[in-house]
């Protein structure tokens, strides 16, 4: 059976395919909460509070352009037995996907150290959280205000 599409019939698949994907975006969220970042962070470190102190997070306080932040993080530590990170990991409370990157460390690492660049959609806290190889964690958070073309808040 060799059918032509007429425009009626194209202008309905346009509809339908427009109205699915529309339904399909009401049930995702724009945007992550500062709570599901808490509740990422007490997973990680096991349903214990993170610590503060011993992880130094780097950002600029105000980022001209959200596109491409940079960001780097140091945790303190000798990188041998219990005193080893194993991991840190940048969360950012305003993007759609809170979680951003995590980094994985070993002995031969050397230092935990790392730099990166991330995107921003808006103004929001950025969070780091570092593993420690005997179960404890650090964190440090900094507001990095987004502003559009440089014009401030």
């Amino acid at each position: 059976m060799n059918r032509s599409i007429n425009r009626r019939d194209a202008l309905a698949f346009g509809v339908g395919l427009t109205a699915s994907a529309f339904a399909l975006s009401l049930g995702l969220p724009a945007h992550a909460t500062a709570d599901d970042v808490n509740r990422r962070l007490m997973e990680l470190a096991g349903g214990s509070t993170p610590q503060t102190g011993r992880i130094r997070l780097n950002t600029p306080e105000i980022a001209e352009n959200g596109n491409t932040v940079p960001v780097s993080v140091e945790v303190d530590s000798a990188m041998s037995g219990d005193d080893m990170v194993r991991s840190v990991t940048l969360f950012a409370d305003g993007n759609p996907n809170p979680e951003v990157v995590t980094f994985h460390f070993t002995a031969l690492s050397g230092a935990a150290r790392a730099n990166t660049r991330m995107r921003l959609a808006k103004t929001q806290n950025v969070v780091a959280i570092a593993l420690m190889a005997d179960g404890s964690s650090f964190m440090d958070s900094k507001l990095v205000k987004v502003t559009i073309g440089g014009c401030g808040g």
